[in-house]
């Protein structure tokens, strides 16, 4: 994955797994079930093989009863800062103009 995807999506699954567990005795399965998902899309999340879709989030924290922002515990963005670009425009070398 670009644009470290690799990393969100391990950090995103690691975080499924650890409030999956602490939610109680609830496999994967069950989750999948609960959330509309099937058991291996859980288990791809949790080992970070693919990324969520929003409404993948949304079923998955509504599912685990948790706010959605647990699920992205630790994620953030750094936007880039970058400036407008500008022409300069050099005069001509002579006074006659271009040749």
């Amino acid at each position: 994955m670009r644009g470290g995807g690799g990393a969100f999506a391990a950090r995103f699954g690691a975080n499924l797994a650890y409030c999956r567990n602490r939610a109680g005795d609830i496999s994967q399965e069950e989750l999948g079930m609960r959330a509309d998902l099937h058991r291996t899309a859980v288990g791809q999340l949790e080992r970070g093989e693919r990324v969520a879709r929003t409404d993948t989030l949304v079923k998955l924290a509504g599912s685990l009863q948790i706010p959605y922002d647990e699920l992205l515990d630790g994620l953030l963005w750094t936007p880039s800062i970058r400036t407008a670009g500008s022409m300069d425009i050099e005069p001509f070398a002579d006074t006659q103009g271009p040749r």
